[in-house]
């Protein structure tokens, strides 16, 4: 397994970046994931970043060298990243959660799945040719698949995310056989708001990820002008020449059980569990309780 990534994170126009990104890798497997703390609730850059710990401290927990089932892992880790920002918000007694959404990958055996939950996307750009694209979890993707008009409809809207009261939805992909030169890029809706998906796929088949990415994030950024959004891309090309001009990374070189991570705090967190619906509601009804005494103490 070989690969290169190139990453890049701006702040905008925002008053605070609250996009979160990193990358882990065993000897034998990969894991990169992106989070986008959602403005209009607290402190959505914690959410981003307790989803990135627990990704990458349940693919620590899992990846011996390999994931093996990797739809499994992915649902299981992103519940768990769920349970973690609600957990955080009862704990400080928040009113209103934080949240987040997410978007992360796993390649091994040269394949790879995907989930994501919001409006965080995942292309896969292949010959030159946008193979993948993910559908985003809001109501204007929604109705545009409906074939309604969409002209008055605010692309902000969501109807899911992690930390919600609600469960989320989760979309999970693949597997996609990865092949030679596949470019695979993560990002947050402050690049494609702005840079459409031909240009995304034009610019990742035309250069190198250290010359595209950059490209990318600094033609989001002046179309998003003043107020433009925070602009996070994590991109991964496949199967690399020898001779790197990225990042690169060559699991294989390092030694069986050795874990590797960009992700801050990615160490195993011996609170998290396999969770099912009723340890999600669990944690629900605990900042529901939360918020009721906060109430009583206000009133």
């Amino acid at each position: 397994m070989k690969f290169s990534v190139y990453q890049v994170s701006r702040q905008g126009g925002r008053p605070r970046n609250e996009d979160r990104m990193g990358y882990a890798y065993t000897r034998e497997s990969g894991l990169l994931v992106l989070a986008d703390g959602m403005g209009g609730h607290p402190d959505g850059a914690m959410a981003a970043q307790l989803a990135l710990q627990t990704f990458s401290a349940y693919f620590q927990k899992t990846a011996h060298p390999t994931v093996r089932e990797v739809p499994e892992f992915l649902s299981s880790a992103t519940l768990a990243a769920h349970h973690q920002i609600i957990r955080y918000a009862a704990e400080k007694g928040m009113l209103d959660t934080p949240r987040t959404t997410l978007v992360a990958a796993v390649v091994e055996r040269k394949h790879m799945h995907w989930v994501h939950c919001g409006d965080s996307r995942l292309y896969l750009v292949r010959s030159g040719e946008l193979l993948i694209r993910t559908r985003d979890h809001s109501y204007l993707e929604q109705q545009a698949l409906l074939g309604r008009n969409t002209q008055q409809v605010n692309r902000n809207i969501l109807f899911t995310c992690l930390g919600s009261p609600a469960k989320p939805v989760l979309d999970i992909g693949g597997p996609v056989h990865l092949q030679q030169g596949d470019r695979v890029l993560l990002c947050s809706d402050g690049l494609w708001s702005t840079v459409n998906d031909k240009e995304i796929a034009f610019e990742l088949a035309l250069h190198p990820l250290e010359h595209a990415v950059p490209e990318l994030v600094e033609l989001a950024l002046k179309r998003g002008g003043p107020r433009c959004d925070n602009v996070t891309v994590l991109a991964m090309d496949w199967q690399t020449p020898d001779e790197f001009e990225a990042t690169g990374v060559v699991p294989q070189e390092i030694d069986e059980g050795v874990f590797a991570s960009t992700i801050e705090s990615g160490e195993a967190d011996p609170s998290i569990e396999d969770l099912d619906d009723a340890a999600i509601e669990r944690s629900i009804a605990e900042i529901n309780e939360a918020i009721r005494r906060t109430a009583q103490r206000n009133a």
